[in-house]
């Protein structure tokens, strides 16, 4: 499998069979490109225009996968769980869906906007994955802390950290969020040199926890 970050919380992941996109972005709003991307599925976290710009995919058939459930398409199992945007059950900024993407025997999961700490249901159908994509930026998720908090409850073997304050950001609107290094500090991570893409495969998965920051 090869993952490169597209920006924010916008991955692509192609394996053997089919290509998945993460919550692609309108640029207009976040201030980054969003370069022509063909896709076979796409998953959407939420709502918001930074997380749902579905007129940004191209392909023949895309599947996009938008909510809670199980998935299965081109051999790629998806399941979704409904989660918050807040620490606040919502009601600051609704919900917020969890996918847990299972693609060439790799168990890879995006926390989209997730805005608080998981409960034990969710850390349980969450056990034994290899791959986390999660948000570090704060202030519209969780914070660097929080970040790494999860990160012990889940103990995937690969970490990447998304949705934090890039250089070429929108500054009105994305301003406050918090620099990678921050996160990388918490996990005592600091130094960790950016690469432009993550290829792995199942027997490649490394033993000693590891932070992948991808450019």
């Amino acid at each position: 499998m090869d993952i490169t970050h597209i920006g924010h919380a916008s991955f692509r992941l192609r394996g053997k069979k089919a290509t998945l996109i993460t919550d692609p972005f309108d640029p207009d709003m976040l201030g980054l490109k969003f370069p022509k991307t063909e896709s076979d599925i796409v998953t959407i976290s939420h709502e918001h225009r930074d997380h749902n710009y579905k007129e940004g995919i191209s392909g023949e058939k895309i599947i996009f996968i938008e909510g809670p459930g199980e998935y299965e398409v081109l051999g790629v199992k998806v399941i979704g769980m409904s989660t918050y945007h807040d620490d606040n059950h919502g009601l600051e900024r609704g919900k917020n869906n969890i996918y847990r993407i299972d693609m060439d025997e790799i168990s890879v999961v995006h926390l989209g906007d997730l805005g608080h700490k998981l409960d034990e249901k969710a850390v349980e159908i969450l056990n034994g994955i290899d791959i986390l994509m999660v948000p570090v930026g704060g202030i519209y998720t969780i914070s660097p802390v929080i970040a790494a908090l999860i990160v012990s409850q889940l103990e995937p073997s690969i970490i990447i950290p998304m949705h934090y304050l890039i250089d070429r950001m929108n500054k009105e609107k994305f301003g406050q969020l918090a620099d990678v290094g921050l996160f990388l500090k918490e996990m005592g991570k600091e130094g960790v040199i950016p690469m432009a893409k993550l290829s792995i495969t199942k027997d490649k998965i490394p033993v000693e926890q590891t932070v992948v920051v991808l450019e």
